[in-house]
């Protein structure tokens, strides 16, 4: 029983889900950014208004700054 345990264990799981399709092109970056942003949901949407709000209170300091 231990060594059938430790076969499934030793196959990676995405292998058993999926046929091996050699022919399928890798996903681009962007896409697999894109997966990952609708996979974190609300955390990807936090920090990019922070990045903006950051970004835009640089620019305003720098032309307060210049004059």
């Amino acid at each position: 029983m231990s060594t059938e345990k430790s076969a499934a264990v030793a196959e990676p799981a995405s292998a058993s889900t999926k046929p091996s399709t050699l022919n399928e092109p890798t996903p681009s970056f962007i896409k697999l950014a894109m997966r990952n942003m609708v996979k974190k949901g609300g955390k990807s949407l936090y920090h990019f208004f922070l990045s903006f709000v950051g970004l835009l209170g640089l620019f305003i300091g720098l032309a307060y700054l210049t004059r």
